[in-house]
C-alpha cells in the first residue's frame, strides 16, 4: 500500500452561509491524501498502474467551483467524486480551508478535515 498527497491545492471559490460569501468570494486551500496499492507501479513505471495526481487536482478543483453553503458539502462532494472516480483508492483524508474567513477576528484560516474509508 501507499500514500499519495496534494498539498496546498490554491482555489478561488464562494463558499459560504452569508449572500456576500456568494458575490465576493475568497481564497481556499485544500489539502488531499489518497490510500492506495503502489506496489504495481513502483515496479512498472507506468501510470496506468497508479492513481493519477493530475486528475485528483481536476477533481478538487471542478468541486470546488461549485458553490456550497458549508466547506463539510464540498468535502464530501470531492471524496465521494474520488471514491466513484478511483476504485483503487482505499482511504481518503481531505482538508479545505478558507482563507481569512469572515469570523470577526484575526483568523488566518478556517479548516474542516474528513477522513472516510471506501466501503
Amino acid at each position: 500500500m501507499g500514500i499519495i498527497k496534494l498539498k496546498n491545492i490554491r482555489t478561488f471559490s464562494y463558499h459560504g452561509c452569508m449572500i456576500e460569501e456568494g458575490k465576493i468570494g475568497s481564497d481556499y486551500t485544500v489539502d488531499l491524501e489518497v490510500k492506495t496499492d503502489l506496489r504495481k507501479s513502483s515496479i512498472s513505471d507506468n501510470l496506468e498502474d497508479t492513481v493519477d495526481y493530475v486528475l485528483l487536482n481536476q477533481i478538487v478543483v471542478e468541486e470546488m467551483a461549485i458553490r456550497s453553503k458549508l466547506l463539510e458539502h464540498v468535502a464530501h462532494r470531492i471524496i465521494s467524486r474520488i471514491f466513484a472516480s478511483i476504485p483503487s483508492i482505499s482511504r481518503i483524508i481531505l482538508a479545505v480551508s478558507k482563507i481569512n474567513p469572515p469570523i470577526g477576528g484575526d483568523v488566518e484560516a478556517v479548516t474542516i478535515e474528513m477522513e472516510e474509508y471506501k466501503n
